[in-house]
């Protein structure tokens, strides 16, 4: 009975020796380089190349986020270092002390039920849209002709506040943003008569603002890709893209 039992424990050793040694023999996987990726500036001049004679037309950013199940829709709002469209039009629904500090801050409509009214009527075109807290329940019946715009006013996204003054001068010059349900956002970052250096530091700044939201949601190694374009011009992968 001795015997046996050093056997079957000789016999045991050899096993997990074996196993160990299979596992520890494992290669991590290494993330393939699209071999026709080239640096970010060479991808900005050749586009700048193909854009010969066309100043004003876009410089666009494509970029591959990792999503999950649970990730939610992938949007956020940031101050380019280089702004690329004209001042938004903002709309206000405040009343009082609060109505005045919108007006200063350069606001186009501030107003309270009135207000409501006019948009109810479809007779003011605007691309931003905030309330104060005390507004904000009125704003709701008109959820149904904000909400499908992108318009309706949220705590979430800041648009409900009572910082007022600030917000509207932030909305002005603010460039939002928004990837599709397959986590691809698609947006310019510049125009073609801009400085190099200008088109990459918007780039840069957004796919900053974008790992804080992949940080936010837990997900690692976020940005997967991103591929630079322009109105006429072909698609170009970046090269290590997801560290710039």
């Amino acid at each position: 009975m001795f015997s046996r039992t050093i056997r079957t424990t000789s016999r045991c050793i050899p096993q997990t020796t074996q196993q160990f040694r299979t596992y520890a023999s494992k290669k991590k996987l290494k993330v393939k380089e699209n071999p026709d990726a080239v640096e970010l500036t060479e991808a900005v001049n050749i586009l700048k190349a193909m854009e010969v004679g066309n100043p004003s037309h876009q410089i666009e950013a494509h970029i591959q986020c990792k999503i999950e199940k649970s990730t939610p829709l992938i949007r956020g709002s940031l101050v380019l270092p280089k702004s690329i469209k004209q001042e938004a039009t903002i709309l206000v629904f405040a009343t009082g002390k609060k109505a005045e500090e919108a007006k200063a801050a350069g606001a186009h409509f501030v107003g309270g039920e009135e207000l409501i009214e006019k948009v109810q009527a479809g007779e003011l075109k605007f691309d931003k849209c905030l309330a104060t807290p005390q507004m904000f329940p009125s704003v709701t019946k008109i959820a149904r002709i904000l909400g499908p715009k992108g318009l309706m006013p949220t705590v979430k996204k800041g648009t409900v506040t009572d910082d007022i003054s600030n917000t509207v001068r932030m909305s002005k010059s603010s460039f939002d943003y928004k990837a599709d349900r397959r986590g691809v956002l698609h947006t310019g970052i510049g125009k073609v008569n801009f400085e190099n250096n200008e088109i990459e530091a918007n780039l840069k700044a957004l796919l900053e603002d974008l790992k804080g939201f992949g940080k936010t949601n837990n997900l690692k190694a976020f940005i997967q890709n991103v591929v630079l374009s322009s109105t006429q011009g072909p698609g170009i992968v970046v090269a290590n893209g997801q560290a710039l």
